[in-house]
């Protein structure tokens, strides 16, 4: 995929909901640079906001607090924080996304609770399980990842080992349903899903919004920009893109 784009300009009513927490903070406002530099407006969503997912054309859902392990059966076993009604809201958005087809895509936290939507669960703490990587937070490209070639990020990346930077304490243990693996570090912990059908899908466990300085990075949040734009264009022409 190309970077040679020309400048872009805003896509006359292409909104991009982003769900965060109650208090927007850099994360979010360096998503929502992104997405303007690919030509997109947004919305922000707090926990408990009732938007109404028909009007927005993509959901990216941010990194934050751990999703409850209530989600995915399981009693807390580290100490954390947990925000229950932000749960809530992913969840809701999260399905009706779904039945809409828009694009969503899940950041750190947001490609946990996306897992854990579609029935998958989380290792609820790597750090322990670390053998060829220090466990310590990295906001530079100094984590390799490694990423399979045949896939919609492998497209995106210019080479199938790439720099990200590691902000989590947690990592999808087990994949949820029509989810595919398309990248891991150097201790095989998942860093990147697809879906695998229909809907254009992606969770990657690294924070691209801090790597907008970085093309490979940049162009996730263009090829998402991509579809919900293709996706706008057949809503507009009547057409139905929701999965069956």
């Amino acid at each position: 995929m190309s970077d040679s784009r020309p400048p872009p300009f805003p896509h006359p009513g292409l909104t991009i909901g982003i769900s965060g927490p109650s208090r927007k903070g850099l994360p979010h406002r360096l998503i929502s640079l992104a997405l303007a530099l690919s030509g997109a407006g947004t919305m922000y969503i707090r926990p408990g906001s009732r938007v109404n997912v028909r009007l927005l054309d993509g959901l990216v859902l941010s990194g934050g607090t751990h999703v409850h392990p209530g989600r995915y059966g399981q009693e807390p076993e580290v100490t954390a924080r947990y925000d229950r009604l932000r749960d809530d809201t992913d969840w809701r958005l999260l399905r009706e996304a779904e039945q809409l087809g828009l694009p969503v895509l899940g950041i750190c936290r947001g490609a946990q609770i996306l897992n854990v939507f579609r029935g998958g669960s989380l290792c609820q703490n790597v750090a322990p399980l670390r053998v060829h990587t220090r466990h310590h937070p990295l906001l530079l490209p100094l984590q390799t990842v490694r990423v399979v070639r045949d896939s919609l990020l492998g497209e995106i990346m210019p080479a199938p080992s790439i720099g990200a930077n590691r902000i989590h304490s947690q990592a999808i243990k087990v994949l949820g349903r029509h989810l595919r693996v398309v990248a891991m570090d150097n201790d095989l912990f998942v860093q990147a899903i697809e879906n695998t059908r229909g809907q254009w899908v992606m969770g990657v466990q690294w924070h691209p919004e801090y790597l907008l300085y970085h093309p490979g990075h940049r162009r996730i949040f263009a090829s998402f920009v991509d579809a919900a734009l293709a996706l706008k264009l057949i809503r507009l022409e009547g057409g139905d893109a929701a999965l069956s």
